[in-house]
């Protein structure tokens, strides 16, 4: 099987693909496996660390507002769409796929556009519970979309070729009891707080997080791991002494990223974080209670549908990032860590809506498209 995947901009839409890539390598191990991204993304690492083939293509997002750096921005992105549509034509042409499947990112829409124009059976799939706008332009050409939950469907216009499979992921989660994880983490039993943010827009939770750290150190027995991002470590570092809040290396990790998440997630009780597409899905697969603060700059605020879906139905503590308050923090996990019953009932809220097999429906699916 000859497949081209499309993917790029974040790790929520190249992840996915590297999951569903991994899967059809397994199952059809002659397949010959193609990525298409940009070249300054995420994607041209991440995908030739995975050993894929990659294929550069240049393509940009809209950005919307009429500001003169704006307008210039997507003059460049209209142009950068036919030049990415000429590319994408000239190696479909030369690959001669079988299927071509996108996950997201601004090279996506380019891509299966040109695909479905030249008879190539195409799917697409979203990961977030508000599609964005490339699902929803895809939608129309598309033969399959796979979604990440009955919410996307919601944003979409109906149709019989839609799917929920919810979102694929690499590797086999660490199935470490929580005990044997703190030990070997090295922290003592306790209640276990992790929480990161990643770098962008993350300094209002750093600052909420210094405050309960000051509030788990006289509690005396919550075990805390934070990520404070690439772009975090100097205001970090500087908050942590300015309110005096020192290391315990029985009780704290702290780190510019988590290399060891699944160790991490394993180990804890209660998350807070973003809400990702690919950090719900693993706060889903893991079973774990979270409180979510939704970057308010992401595509169409679908960060925060994100995390509207995982609270409605109990499974997470939404706070919006302008709400956000190192006092609020505090009281939200207070409330966690005085009712233990109700971290365990979200933890089972967040297992009932996981899909722990969507790289096998939706590999088995794309098999179905392609013999059909």
């Amino acid at each position: 099987m000859r497949v081209i995947i499309a993917a790029g901009g974040t790790a929520g839409h190249i992840n996915p693909a590297l999951a569903i890539a991994d899967k059809i390598a397994s199952l059809v191990p002659e397949s010959n496996i193609l990525f298409m991204g940009t070249q300054t993304g995420l994607e041209a690492g991440l995908v030739t660390r995975a050993g894929y083939a990659f294929a550069p293509i240049k393509a940009a997002g809209l950005q919307r507002g009429f500001s003169p750096r704006k307008i210039a921005r997507n003059v460049k992105a209209a142009c950068y769409f036919i030049t990415a549509s000429q590319t994408a034509k000239r190696l479909i042409q030369g690959f001669k796929p079988d299927i071509v499947i996108g996950t997201g990112g601004y090279v996506t829409a380019p891509v299966l556009k040109t695909a479905a124009k030249l008879g190539v059976k195409t799917v697409t799939h979203e990961s977030n519970s508000l599609p964005g706008i490339t699902t929803r332009l895809l939608a129309k050409t598309a033969d399959r979309v796979f979604a990440a939950c009955e919410d996307t469907l919601k944003g979409l216009p109906p149709s019989d070729k839609y799917m929920v499979t919810g979102n694929p992921l690499r590797g086999v989660f660490c199935a470490q009891k929580r005990e044997d994880a703190l030990t070997s983490l090295g922290l003592l039993p306790g209640m276990t707080v992790l929480s990161f943010g990643g770098s962008l827009g993350a300094n209002k939770i750093t600052k909420a997080i210094i405050d309960l750290l000051k509030w788990e150190r006289e509690k005396g027995d919550v075990n805390h791991i934070h990520a404070y991002g690439g772009n975090g470590r100097k205001i970090f570092e500087k908050l942590l002494h300015e309110n005096d809040v020192f290391p315990d290396n029985e009780r704290t990790i702290f780190a510019e990223y988590i290399h060891n998440m699944y160790v991490c997630m394993a180990a804890a009780d209660l998350v807070i974080s973003r809400s990702g597409s690919m950090t719900q899905t693993e706060l889903k697969a893991f079973g774990r209670a979270s409180i979510q603060i939704p970057w308010a700059g992401a595509t169409e605020n679908h960060q925060y549908y994100n995390a509207l879906g995982m609270s409605e139905k109990g499974a997470a503590v939404l706070i919006k990032d302008d709400e956000l308050t190192g006092q609020k923090l505090i009281q939200t996990v207070e409330r966690l860590y005085d009712d233990r019953n109700l971290i365990s009932e979200m933890e089972k809220n967040a297992v009932g809506l996981a899909t722990p097999n969507a790289a096998d429906i939706i590999v088995s699916e794309i098999i179905k498209l392609v013999n059909s």
